[in-house]
């Protein structure tokens, strides 16, 4: 019994999760490529193993930092870096050309969080500020209130 020749490029991404590659493919006909670039961060827990990509609300399993190749549709996307409560951390908009590779960026950073793509250029929709950024705020006004409030009693005794 013989068997078909196998297909040259990887399955068509439909209603199940879209599959990554470490190696850069060519993408079926019809279709375009997203290169994933994401950064470990400053962060003690690398940003890349809390958070979840997601293209158009579906999840994209990245197994970590580095780049990964993601076969997609034509057409205008949604792709955004949620934590893993679903809050979103860095989104942005892209329109996939056919047989086109798409580079995105994704910085997660010491104070913000950004998406560059193949050029450098700035592509964030929404960046939030990153945990450090967060954490320095959240302190910050903890402190003002105790200081602020531990400072008149004092002078009272």
């Amino acid at each position: 019994m013989s068997y078909p020749p196998p297909a040259s490029y990887p399955p068509v991404p439909g209603a199940v999760t879209p599959l990554v590659y470490p190696h850069p493919i060519a993408p079926p006909p019809g279709y375009a490529v997203l290169v994933v670039t994401v950064n470990r961060g400053p962060y003690l827990v690398p940003a890349p193993t809390t958070s979840r990509l997601k293209v158009d609300g579906q999840q994209v399993p990245i197994p970590g930092e580095g780049t990964w190749y993601v076969v997609i549709s034509a057409g205008p996307h949604d792709v955004r870096y949620t934590d893993f409560m679903g809050l979103p951390l860095i989104t942005t908009a892209l329109v996939a050309h056919p047989g086109a590779a798409h580079h995105l960026s994704f910085r997660f950073g010491g104070w913000r969080n950004r998406v560059h793509d193949a050029h450098g250029t700035d592509v964030t929709r929404f960046g939030l500020w990153s945990n450090y950024s967060i954490a320095l705020l959240t302190f910050g006004v903890i402190g003002l209130l105790c200081c602020g409030l531990v400072v008149p009693f004092t002078t009272l005794l």
